[in-house]
């Protein structure tokens, strides 16, 4: 994987492929397929299947405190490699030669998991050395984006060890992926200037947290979430997410997101408040972590309806409503688009307004004849 401007992580191929590699990416690889949602008691067109919807938190203000909302992930993560149920953890944290920046890194204990808790709003490739992990001794669980996680899941119809050594995967509701570009941005906006920059947090301590820049002589400079996210990250986000059909986690056996409040418009409340998750477990596996993490006293959780996550995400709302018709201009110009079956985009898109529909279909055609 390398890193091409404005700063997203691209492949690149430094030897021969066989077919049977060739036939092995195809199928695992999101920009061609994407994982279709697996059976649950369940489903519901924009946020997936599930066994279990509930809000919760972790009950250790540690994890509370460093974690996005919540520290759900984090506490589920910590309670699997406490009982034994896996041996390691495989996930991302900040790059600590460029702090904005992350790298894929192996956590064996509560605290190593804690250090690198908190959303990263930067390129990541946590399948990059996947068949290395895959060969080692022991299982372990797998937090990534939704689009790993499907990656994962399909490879799994090719390698037999991923259900043998990935009993649990984790992910998150994802908004999409932006530039490095956009960190840049942010520390430039805060007046400081980005190659100096040692230490960079985008969320965290705190729900949702501040963005944190520090520099090696003490300078220091923070922004509110709804800034750095609303005013230069999302703007920066790739255009493979704007057409993602699973930006939920559907196929990770839990999935977490932001249980935003909704202010008097409707629109989530970013204030700083204490943590909450949307937690949804959406396989045997998932709900049985997530129970057995509640038996314990790691969480706790109230029951949540899930009509109400619409108020909550409203950004994923609209952007799976869109999904059907920004597929079908990218079509109509003899654009390629992933395969997308078993994920709900066409019953998503029935509930989008017409007028809503139209601008999608227009946009995505003039975005990408213009590039």
């Amino acid at each position: 994987m390398t890193v091409e401007a404005p700063g997203f992580a691209r492949p690149r191929q430094i030897a021969p492929l066989d077919k049977r590699t060739e036939q092995a990416i195809a199928t695992a690889c999101p920009g061609t397929t994407i994982s279709s949602w697996p059976d649950a008691p369940y489903v519901h067109e924009y946020w997936g299947p599930w066994i279990k919807t509930v809000t919760a938190h972790a009950t250790d203000q540690r994890v509370r405190f460093a974690g996005s909302s919540g520290g759900m992930v984090t506490a589920l993560a910590i309670h699997a490699l406490e009982t034994g149920m896996v041996s390691r953890v495989l996930h991302i944290e900040a790059d600590p030669d460029h702090p904005t920046r992350n790298v894929l890194t192996w956590s064996e204990t509560a605290d190593a998991l804690i250090a690198g808790a908190g959303s990263r709003y930067a390129s990541s490739s946590p399948l990059a050395d996947i068949d290395t992990a895959l060969a080692a001794e022991g299982r372990f669980l797998f937090i990534g984006k939704p689009c790993d996680v499907s990656a994962l899941r399909q490879l799994a119809k090719s390698d037999p060890r991923v259900d043998q050594k990935v009993p649990l995967m984790l992910s998150f509701f994802c908004a999409g992926v932006p530039s490095h570009a956009g960190a840049d941005a942010v520390i430039l906006d805060m007046g400081l200037d980005p190659t100096a920059v040692t230490r960079f947090r985008y969320r965290g301590n705190g729900w949702p947290g501040l963005t944190v820049a520090e520099t090696a002589d003490g300078a220091r400079g923070e922004m509110r979430y709804a800034d750095s996210w609303g005013r230069h990250l999302s703007p920066r986000v790739q255009a493979r997410c704007k057409i993602c059909p699973d930006g939920v986690g559907g196929v990770a056996d839990l999935a977490c997101a932001d249980a935003w409040y909704g202010g008097e418009t409707g629109y989530p409340q970013f204030e700083e408040q204490e943590g909450r998750s949307l937690t949804m477990a959406r396989t045997p596996a998932g709900a049985a972590l997530l129970a057995a993490a509640e038996q314990a006293g790691r969480v706790v959780s109230s029951p949540l309806e899930v009509d109400q996550i619409d108020l909550m995400q409203p950004g994923q709302v609209r952007r799976k409503r869109a999904l059907r018709a920004r597929i079908a201009g990218l079509r109509l110009i003899g654009k390629p688009v992933p395969v997308m079956q078993g994920l709900y985009v066409t019953q998503a898109g029935r509930r989008a307004p017409r007028r809503e529909s139209f601008r999608n279909f227009v946009g995505i055609i003039r975005r990408r004849i213009r590039r």
